[in-house]
């Protein structure tokens, strides 16, 4: 049997997990895990880059954050799931990899200039979130990876992350790294519950692990086609806020019957909502069974076996690395 090619991807622990990340990132995630070598890994040392004023958070959210991916699917003897931090390597190539990266290549990365702004209220002048390309490059090229599912505003990084292998192979006369191709992952159209993007921050998401007590008044609020003033005006699903949920939730034969109700306005938006509860409730509910099942010592299992794998991976990785740049003492 040939073996599998591997891809590595990661998700920063910054808090719950919403119907974004699941639709957008960890249903593609569960999909691969059935054709490549999957390493996943929370990573811990990126969320600092931002949170690193109140880091005991980020201890908090690694737990939960494992949970929501075990609850979504994702099976620890199918992938590999891991913690940044505890692959101390991925350290050392970050600062080796560094050394051979021009500074302008990351000043130039046109994420770091939109994270600055979309984040005004933080100071993110320092060394580590300029650098942050750099040790995604690190965690990456790790694992010789083939591929890895990113989103399109991950692409600059991961070109980033190509342009230092071909640099780090042509100055040290090796092939070492390899060049891993973007698997882009199609782009989930779910905005927040109003309208903007689906963000912990806007106040604005469905949580995975929500409660549906909680998550109801939240879809009565949602909102809809601003046109529909009355049950008795009509409405067009392709502009309402509430028919991406259904698209991506509610049982696809009842599509028609909400595009037809909604359109010759014998439903009303109360109605549509009624329904798209409902479906969250069925979809929900086996996802939110499956993460109460997964208890903190069943996280630290999963954690140590995937740190494990990940640490033998790592360590022969650097041991080819420390020779290529004659440091192997």
């Amino acid at each position: 049997m040939s073996e599998r090619q591997r891809i590595v991807s990661g998700m920063r622990p910054t808090g719950p997990l919403h119907l974004g990340h699941y639709f957008g990132v960890i249903a593609n995630w569960v999909k691969l895990q059935e054709e490549y070598d999957c390493f996943y890994f929370v990573a811990d040392w990126h969320a600092l880059t931002s949170e690193y004023s109140d880091p005991t958070r980020t201890k908090g959210f690694v737990p939960g954050l494992v949970k929501d991916w075990v609850a979504s699917g994702l099976d620890p003897e199918k992938c590999s799931i891991f913690q940044q931090s505890m692959v101390k390597e991925h350290a050392e190539l970050n600062l080796l990899l560094g050394m051979f990266t021009p500074l302008g290549w990351l000043e130039r990365c046109p994420t770091y200039k939109d994270q600055k702004e979309q984040l005004a209220e933080k100071d993110l002048n320092s060394f580590g979130f300029l650098g942050y390309p750099v040790l995604m490059s690190a965690d990456i090229l790790m694992y010789k990876p083939c591929a890895v599912p990113v989103g399109k505003d991950q692409l600059p990084h991961l070109e980033l992350t190509r342009e230092i292998a071909r640099r780090f192979n042509h100055l040290n006369n090796t092939e070492l790294f390899p060049e891993p191709a973007d698997m882009l992952t199609e782009e989930c159209k779910l905005d927040g519950l109003d309208g903007r993007k689906m963000s912990k921050s806007y106040g604005n998401s469905i949580m995975l692990s929500e409660p549906l007590e909680e998550i109801l008044p939240k879809v009565r609020g949602m909102k809809t086609d601003e046109s529909r003033l009355r049950k008795s005006d009509p409405g067009d699903p392709n502009v309402c806020n509430l028919y991406p949920y259904h698209k991506l939730m509610t049982d696809p034969a009842r599509l028609p019957e909400i595009q037809e109700g909604c359109r010759n306005a014998t439903w009303g938006c109360v109605d549509c909502k009624k329904v798209l509860m409902e479906s969250l409730e069925a979809f929900l509910t086996p996802l939110q069974e499956r993460r109460a099942a997964c208890s903190d010592d069943m996280v630290r299992d999963i954690l140590n076996a995937g740190n494990a794998k990940a640490r033998e991976f790592a360590a022969r990785t650097m041991d080819e690395v420390r020779r290529v740049l004659n440091f192997d003492f």
